[in-house]
Parts: C-alpha cells; structure tokens; sequence
C-alpha cells in the first residue's frame, strides 16, 4: 500500500500544504481538520479583524471615549488604521489559539506582503508560535528578521526563478534561508503572479507550473524543498507535480468543500454550482490578475464602479477613489454567503467539486487516487 508521500520542511513532516485562503476561508476549524490528517493546516490572516468584528467594536469604543474628537483628519485617519491593524493581530491570535486547542499538529499562516499591516501580523504569528508562516503577493525581504530566536519555519510563495533566487540570496545574507518555496503555478485560485497573456496561453496554464519547478530547483539546489501548486485537485495531480522534482503539494481548492471550511455554506455553494466556463481571470483593486467565480457581482464591477466608505488603509497599492469596488467587503460578504455582494475566489479546477465531504475523505480519496497513479 503506498501513501501519499510525506516530505520534510526544516523540522517538520507533512504529506501536503492546505492553502491559505482569505478572508476567513481557511482558519481554524480548517486548518486543524487538514493537521489532524498530518497535512500541514494554513490560517489565512487577511482581514480578520474585520470578520470577526473586532475593527468595528475596537472604532466604537474609541469614539465612545472622544479620542477622534481630539485629532484632526490625518489624526483620525491613522488612529483607524492603528485600530485595524491591532483587530487584525487580536483576531489572528485568537485564531492560532483555536486551532492550537482542536490539534497537536502543525500549524501555519499565510501572510500577504502587500496587507499594510503585513509587519504587525508577522509579529503576532511568531508571538504565538506558530510552526510556519508562508508570504506571497509580494516579496518578503527582510521576513527572517522578525524570528527573534523562534524556530518558525519560513515558506515564501513565488511564480519564478528569478524571485526564488532573489529571496534565498536575501534571507540567506540574513542567516535563515527558506525553509521550503512554494512555487505557485498559473492555475491557481487568488492572485496571480503572470500577465494576462501567459494567464491566456492554453499551453502555459497546462504545463507551466512543472516548467517552472524545474527552474527553481535547479535555481535553489537540492537543499531547498520545493513545493508544487496551484490547480492540484486529485492524486493523479500529485503524481504528476512530485515526478517533476516537487517535494510535496500545496492543496486549497478542494478544501473549501468541506464540512470544516470556515466558509459559509453559500460560499461552498458556489464552487459546487460552478462550471468549467465560469472559472475567469479578474484584475483586482489589488493591482494583480486573479482566479474567482464569476457572478453578478463581478460582471457588474465591469461596467460601473461600486462606491465605498473606506475606514482604514488595508492594501498598500489600492487607492480608494478610483478601485473599483472594495476587496475586503467583498470578500467578507462572499465569506459570509453574500455573493450578490462579493465573489468568491477559486482554483482553475473548483469545478470539479460535485459535493460537500469531510477533510478525511478528502485525504483518502487523495490517497486511493495517488495509489493508482503510482
């Protein structure tokens, strides 16, 4: 009987990744279920804050005590972000605590470089000792300089060679080189790391990411685990990504449905009444392309933009006046089952999904799948 491989990150032994998805996709309950199953359990840490309502109750209490009456607007202005990024840290924490309480086993976080707050989360994430943190949208120059002596293993997220090489040369001249890369391929959900024309090549989309594994690893040498993704929906896919030199896999789409997603069940829904076709590139308030469902939503975004109150500086590339419509209140909505207020996010693949099934058969199948690949 073979198993799905298992391979080793610093100290650590998993035999798969579960991505991070935001807002609130992927948080405790998910992460756990998938470390119970010796996967390695991924906290998105986007927004928490604002999900959870802990932003909202924060500002309140603020104004409650008159503190914005004694400030001017710039005042104001960054006493809201001081909040925000406090909530978002708080919310985190309480998040890692959780999981910690559900599982003994491996525990990470995924931090986006972009997120204004980006410092504040790498800090709460050491804080509360997390095993691992993984940063993508961005590169994390200086990330290693924040382990204060903690033993987290670090993971960057890339799309290149080029960007694999100038982070090992970075973090390497700070004493931590990368404990693994994930190198994250053109069919993956989220934000993506290429230009509309490689995202429009059929050829591309189909085989880049073993190309680009290839490159990495004959870029950062054999004593850097690589791990492949984006797209990776069953254990065919595994066999496939591992011949070509990856370490293991990074999964996320097929996790969303699941019992234990921290989704909503209309988000889940989504991804079960979705066809091949509906899969679609969007451009984001971001600044980067990325992979989501289409809906009303975004088929309205198109065309006119939706206005919106912004109450806090949560992107460092967005601008208010003139995004589209604001990524964090979509992506709450979308969490919170409100799609006709936001879209969800999803993997070239997420159509596959036909049913709702537990973490632990989704391992198992992986597993039968992977056997027979084998």
């Amino acid at each position: 009987m073979v198993n799905l491989p298992f391979f080793k990150i610093g100290h650590l032994e998993a035999n798969l990744i579960q991505g991070g998805m935001g807002v609130g996709i992927s948080g405790a309950n998910l992460s756990s279920a998938v470390a119970e199953e010796g996967g390695i359990g991924i906290i998105a840490s986007v927004g928490l804050g604002l999900l959870k309502g802990y932003f909202k109750d924060e500002l309140e209490s603020s104004m409650k005590r008159g503190d914005f009456n004694r400030l001017d607007g710039k005042g104001k202005r960054a006493l809201q972000n001081k909040i925000y990024a406090e909530s978002n840290s708080d919310a985190l924490a309480d998040e890692i605590r959780k999981a910690r309480r559900k599982t003994n086993g491996i525990i990470g976080v995924n931090i986006m470089c972009a997120l204004t707050d980006y410092s504040s989360l790498v800090k709460t994430a050491v804080r509360e000792n997390v095993d691992l943190i993984m940063v993508g949208a961005g590169i994390a120059r200086d990330l290693p300089s924040y382990l204060d002596g903690k033993n987290t293993l670090l993971v960057p997220i890339t799309g290149s060679a080029r960007v694999a090489r100038m982070i090992v040369k970075s973090w390497t001249h700070l004493g931590h080189p990368p404990d693994a890369i994930v190198v994250e391929g053109p069919k993956a959900g989220g934000h993506l790391a290429y230009s509309l024309e490689q995202l429009n090549d059929p050829v591309f989309v189909s085989c880049g990411l073993e190309k680009i594994i290839t490159e990495v690893i004959q870029e950062v040498g054999p004593n850097i685990p690589v791990i492949g993704a984006g797209g990776i929906s069953n254990g065919q896919d595994i066999y496939n990504i591992c011949r070509h030199g990856a370490a293991g896999v990074q999964i996320a789409s097929i996790m969303v449905t699941t019992p234990e997603c921290d989704a909503s069940d209309g988000f889940k829904q989504t991804y079960i009444d979705s066809r091949e076709k509906d899969i679609v590139i969007i451009r984001s308030p971001l600044g980067m392309l990325g992979r989501a469902i289409k809906n009303d939503f975004l088929k309205a975004v198109e065309t006119k933009r939706v206005p919106f109150k912004c109450d806090y500086d949560c992107l460092k590339t967005c601008d208010p006046g003139t995004s589209p419509y604001c990524i964090a209140d979509a992506l709450i909505n979308a969490q919170n089952g409100r799609m006709d207020g936001g879209f969800a996010f999803a993997g070239l693949n997420a159509h596959r999904a036909t049913k709702i099934i537990p973490v632990k058969e989704v391992f198992e199948t992986l597993e039968r799948e992977y056997n027979q690949a084998c």
